[in-house]
């Protein structure tokens, strides 16, 4: 008995551990390797900054040429933050014709963008100063003669936003670039304002986009420089050599603007009709 005894027990135990080594060996097979960890993605930030740049054959300002269609570099810095904040700063050459003597304008501005829940309207609440660092206070702007005003101007303004449709006003607290002639018993021009309406639609052919604008400028105390100006234009955006953020088009303004004040120091008119062609590009 012992003789037959040994060898079984010992196949029994031999057999034993096999199936012990080969249910451990299946159970590591079975239990897939621990993934490794992935870093966490880095909050995106709430700023945002950004650049333009701009050719333009002439700088045109709610319908006034202020560089008698002899073209104008543009250019300026952005910055947004997510809470809806931004501010920036964006400059031009001017004829100097047009306005005091004048060759640069330089605007800086700031706001407050938001949306009005989910009702797809947005609004946005802003001021908007015009700065003319080397303007000649005794020289003609807009044909008023020596105002012995400054040109530099600051405006308040606020606009609705739906769709493609944009509704903005704008309204002066300082004199409206300079006008304040007090000899002719007008007065100072606080409180002027410019009433836009702005409609920009993406069409169906070749990925154009179709600008709308009409206006309607008011000078306090100055009825003969108030007036409307139109615009129609179409743009289209672009890369070059797989650089983006491209953009090229052509605008038709025209005003009804009266050529007894539009006029600059040297008897151009500065509300007529023109077509200004224009390229940029924002970084």
């Amino acid at each position: 008995m012992k003789i037959t005894t040994k060898p079984v027990l010992l196949a029994s135990i031999l057999v034993s551990a096999f199936g012990i080594l080969s249910t451990a060996h299946a159970a590591d097979e079975a239990t897939p390797a621990a993934a490794p960890a992935v870093a966490a993605a880095e909050p995106a930030s709430p700023h945002t900054f950004s650049s333009n740049v701009g050719f333009f054959t002439d700088y045109t300002f709610r319908g006034i040429s202020y560089t008698k269609e002899r073209g104008a570099v543009q250019g300026g810095f952005d910055y947004a933050h997510s809470s809806g904040l931004y501010a920036g700063v964006w400059a031009s050459n001017v004829h100097k014709d047009a306005l005091y003597g004048n060759t640069v304008e330089l605007d800086v501005y700031g706001g407050y963008a938001s949306s009005f829940g989910d009702t797809g309207i947005g609004y946005n609440v802003g001021f908007l100063q015009f700065f003319y660092p080397d303007a000649d206070r005794a020289g003609a702007v807009r044909g008023e003669g020596g105002t012995g005003g400054s040109p530099n101007t600051t405006e308040l303004n606020a606009a609705l936003t739906y769709k493609y449709f944009t509704l903005k006003h704008s309204v002066a607290v300082t004199n409206f670039f300079g006008i304040n002639n007090a000899y002719a018993g007008n007065g100072n021009s606080r409180g002027s304002g410019y009433t836009e309406l702005n409609f920009n639609y993406k069409l169906p052919v070749a990925a154009l986009n179709l600008a709308l604008h009409v206006g309607h400028q008011t000078v306090h105390n100055y009825s003969i420089a108030n007036y409307t100006d139109w615009l129609v234009g179409v743009n289209k955006d672009f890369s070059i050599a797989g650089s983006t953020g491209w953009n090229a088009g052509v605008n038709y303004t025209t005003t009804d603007a009266d050529d007894a004040w539009y006029y600059d120091a040297s008897g151009w008119k500065t509300g007529d009709d023109r077509v200004i062609g224009y390229i940029k590009r924002t970084f």
